[in-house]
């Protein structure tokens, strides 16, 4: 990992086309704002792991088949 001391106002180029520039410094919090291409996604890392946290709790849970049908025919009548 690459460790930067910047102030406010200043910037780093990443890859010659992505600018993070520091915006304010409060204490623990620093506001940046991020200039890229609009085909590079950012996203909040905390974000991704949400999402993959999600997903692997879905995918591990067991569905019961017949359940489920049951369900399925059942809005089927009401919404027939």
């Amino acid at each position: 990992m690459l460790v930067l001391s910047r102030k406010k106002g200043q910037t780093i180029v990443i890859d010659g086309r992505i600018e993070v520039t520091v915006l304010e410094a409060d204490g623990d919090a620093v506001k940046i704002g991020i200039s890229a291409p609009r085909e590079v996604q950012i996203t909040r890392k905390e974000l991704l792991q949400s999402v993959k946290e999600t997903n692997e709790e879905a995918a591990s849970v067991l569905i019961d088949v017949g359940q489920l049908q049951k369900m399925a025919d059942k809005f089927k009548k009401n919404f027939s």
